[in-house]
């Protein structure tokens, strides 16, 4: 056998090997990215019920993302690990947004407040 072919041998065996062995780096990656992203979205939305079901869809979503893969089903893993990923953002957008909201609404109460009490001063 020459090395050529003993070289192309090789490579088509580690390639069926690799491809019977499992699920790719790069899906795995994937599913811990969820993982963290779903991680800081606990984090941002916490007590919060802005978020909160959201967060934990993106929680149900990363579970079925492990299962896939632990079931070698890559392309499913890798589908829901991206869903999940997305749904952590969301969840995390929303929560910020229900706190920029709740900033504005006092930063509007204060500023009435001031109105009044220069309108009252005003009037003396």
């Amino acid at each position: 056998m020459s090395t050529l072919t003993r070289g192309l041998l090789l490579g088509a065996t580690l390639a069926t090997l690799t491809a019977c062995g499992g699920v790719s780096e790069l899906t795995r990656q994937q599913v811990a990215r969820s993982e963290t992203a779903v991680r800081q979205a606990e984090t941002a939305v916490g007590n919060s019920e802005a978020g909160a079901v959201e967060l934990q869809q993106a929680k149900n979503t990363y579970e079925e993302a492990k299962k896939e893969l632990e079931a070698k089903n890559e392309t499913r893993a890798q589908r829901l690990a991206t869903q999940a990923e997305l749904e952590a953002q969301l969840a995390t957008a929303k929560t910020q947004n229900a706190q920029a909201r709740r900033a504005a609404d006092e930063l509007l109460a204060s500023i009435q407040t001031l109105r009044q009490e220069t309108e009252r001063s005003s009037n003396r």
